[in-house]
């Protein structure tokens, strides 16, 4: 069984090859071509935290996965990271154990990073190089850094918006060292309303987001509301929304970012998978002035695919 620890699986990480292994997963879940157990949730209030316990297999593949994710959103005061956790593999042949990933919650960024990059690059109006991130933790680095790799032949500018300035220009100097265009946004309601694409990464519970800023042809990616009672987008622009797109419906509705929506009946049509956008099977975006929303709250089937991913690149036998 091999052991990794953080550095040696981003020693062995390659983002093009996880992107595949993700949007192929995505593609599997909304082809029904996964096992996906409902997820475990454990809340810390006091603690302003909490914890995700899931797992998934992707048929067809070699290694299915149990990934524990925790989120202590107070932890950046103490000098911490926000997220931690570990991804354990195992044989989907004999059930012996493959790995263990000690990726300190990496992974899980990474691919959360990666799944909110596919989105926004398949919903997003042709040509879209204005950028809103909203969030200063580590999924605004996450989401940026995705969203530029997935389109190299464009130049992205990112504005930034969080409620403390200071940590807001800490993460525009960071993108910017890494040769991104990031620059701080003032104002939430102005950088909403000039945005092509929005990218909502916080832990919120009140809702962030108003239905009036929204301009015609903006795409939004949400994928701060991963468990009951997070809210970043106003219930009103969802369901205003003409389309409205999810990793996983059941979720979604649930405690993800559509759940207020839909308890309150305001949901009248279907949600789609982005896996049906991804394969073709549903073409998505209509035209250029649709507002379009993806609601994402992981799948356990991400954590398998980028696992393998990085298995297979440290030349792991599956077999």
């Amino acid at each position: 069984m091999i052991d990794l620890n953080k550095s040696q699986i981003q020693e062995h990480f390659d983002l093009s090859t996880a992107a595949q292994a993700i949007e192929a997963a995505y593609i599997a879940s909304a082809e029904g071509r996964v096992q996906a157990p409902p997820v475990t949730y454990l809340g810390f209030d006091d603690a302003n935290g909490d914890c995700h316990v899931k797992t998934g297999h992707v048929l067809g593949t070699g290694g299915f996965v149990i990934k524990v994710a925790t989120g202590f959103y107070d932890n950046p005061s103490k000098g911490l990271p926000s997220s931690n956790g570990l991804n354990l593999m195992f044989s989907a042949t004999t059930g012996a154990p493959l790995a263990i990933l000690r990726d300190e919650g990496w992974l899980t960024d990474m691919r959360t990073g990666l799944g909110g990059a596919l989105a926004s690059r398949a919903l997003g109006v042709d040509g879209f190089d204005r950028v809103l991130i909203v969030g200063t933790g580590l999924q605004c680095r996450f989401q940026a850094r995705c969203l530029q790799a997935l389109l190299p032949e464009r130049k992205l500018s990112f504005a930034i918006w969080g409620r403390d300035a200071d940590k807001v220009q800490t993460a525009c100097d960071e993108l910017q060292a890494d040769g991104l265009i990031a620059t701080a946004a003032a104002d939430l309601e102005t950088a909403a309303r000039a945005a092509q694409v929005i990218i909502t990464t916080t832990p919120a519970k009140t809702p962030l987001i108003a239905r009036n800023w929204i301009a015609p042809g903006t795409h939004i990616t949400a994928v701060g509301a991963d468990s009951p009672g997070k809210q970043e987008l106003a219930t009103d622009l969802v369901t205003a929304a003409d389309l409205l797109v999810c990793d996983l419906a059941a979720q979604s509705l649930h405690h993800g970012e559509f759940a207020t929506a839909e308890t309150a009946g305001g949901i009248s049509g279907d949600v789609v998978a982005l896996g049906a956008v991804l394969s073709g099977a549903h073409p998505g975006r209509a035209n250029e002035a649709q507002i379009t929303i993806a609601d994402l709250t992981g799948l356990a089937v991400q954590d398998a695919a980028i696992s393998l991913a990085v298995l297979q690149s440290a030349h792991a036998d599956l077999t």
